[in-house]
């Protein structure tokens, strides 16, 4: 297979909500609005990742704009500086950039 692109659809009732979030935060534009489908998504068992050179950086953007937060900035043991916010479905979206690792937190994971 030779991917030519990937995105998720989030059916939600709140599309325009959520068409605005992602422009306001995250400078998207959009390309095709459609209506929701059938089955409407609840806001769990799904998450973006948007990875960033420089995670502190768009969290200080993000919080002087006044964005509400649902994790708020910090550095993980596993090599991430993350955060992440919940768009108007629910959807969790996380912010990260890449670290090192805590000397061993790997160690129990490889043979």
């Amino acid at each position: 297979m030779q991917l030519q692109d990937m995105y998720p659809v989030i059916v939600t009732p709140h599309h325009k909500e959520c068409r605005d979030f992602y422009a306001r935060w995250f400078g998207s534009a959009v390309v095709f609005e459609a209506p929701p489908g059938p089955e409407v998504f609840n806001g769990t068992g799904l998450f973006l990742t948007f990875q960033v050179s420089d995670a502190a950086a768009e969290f200080s953007r993000l919080e002087r704009a006044g964005a509400t937060f649902a994790y708020a900035l910090r550095d993980e043991p596993w090599g991430q500086r993350r955060f992440a916010l919940r768009d108007p479905s629910g959807c969790w979206v996380d912010v990260v950039e890449h670290t090192e690792a805590a000397p061993g937190f790997w160690d129990p994971f490889v043979s």
